[in-house]
């Protein structure tokens, strides 16, 4: 059995269909959505739509809590937050209600349970959306952030933007990296597939030009930004 676990789509559906198409190649049973679906992109209704359609769990994300109610003061550098807020607005414009009721009433945790092994998910720690886990933070941090808070085999996570997978005291850390924006220098989307055996890091090409000149076609706010992430994978 192989499930794969996706996160930090951003509204790039084009990122998105190629991960979904790697999916169904590599054999996968299952997907499951770490959050952040819509936000920041230039499709973030075909992003929620293509997720609603599998029929997957799905978790909440920090930047699916904007969507639902702002961005909060503190809760990004202050010189960023008038921008973040058009570009929330931007969003939600594109949703309808009954989208936005949805992403408001996503669990934030899931279990999943891959043979013998319990694979626990949350979109950035157990205890909150926005907490920054590093791929090189000290062990003793992991355990405390997330081994103490519930006890599984191997713990995924998204939001960070930054794939590893990490073995520690017969357990796993692992970060699916983003499909859409990705932060780890390589254009490059990608996600995790678990099986009962192994967690193994995914890299997908896709046609990052067509997913920029989708940022201009749709009037984008911050277009130029996303879309020097887009070619360079570096915010």
């Amino acid at each position: 059995m192989k499930t794969a676990f996706i996160a930090d789509i951003h509204g790039n559906a084009t990122a998105l269909q190629a991960v979904l198409e790697d999916i169904k190649r590599q054999g996968a049973d299952r997907v499951v959505m770490l959050g952040d679906l819509c936000y920041r992109g230039p499709e973030p209704k075909k992003s929620l739509d293509l997720i609603r359609n599998l029929d997957a769990p799905v978790i909440k994300g920090n930047a699916d809590a904007w969507i639902t109610r702002g961005v909060r003061d503190g809760e990004v550098p202050e010189k960023n937050i008038k921008m973040m807020r058009e570009e929330r607005e931007w969003v939600a414009d594109k949703l309808t209600e009954e989208d936005i009721s949805y992403l408001k009433n996503l669990p934030e945790s899931v279990t999943e349970t891959i043979g013998e092994k319990d694979v626990y998910c949350v979109h950035a720690t157990p205890d909150s959306l926005f907490d920054v886990v590093k791929p090189d933070t000290p062990e003793e941090q992991v355990k405390e952030e997330y081994f103490d808070k519930k006890e599984a085999d191997v713990y995924l996570y998204g939001h960070i933007h930054l794939p590893y997978v990490r073995p520690l005291e017969g357990k796993v850390i692992a970060n699916t990296g983003s499909v859409g924006l990705p932060f780890d220098n390589d254009p490059r989307a990608s996600y995790l597939i678990v099986s009962e055996n192994s967690t193994e890091l995914r890299k997908v090409s896709y046609d990052v030009e067509e997913a920029v000149n989708k940022l201009y076609e749709n009037d984008y706010p911050q277009a130029d930004l996303v879309a020097d992430v887009y070619r360079s994978g570096s915010l």
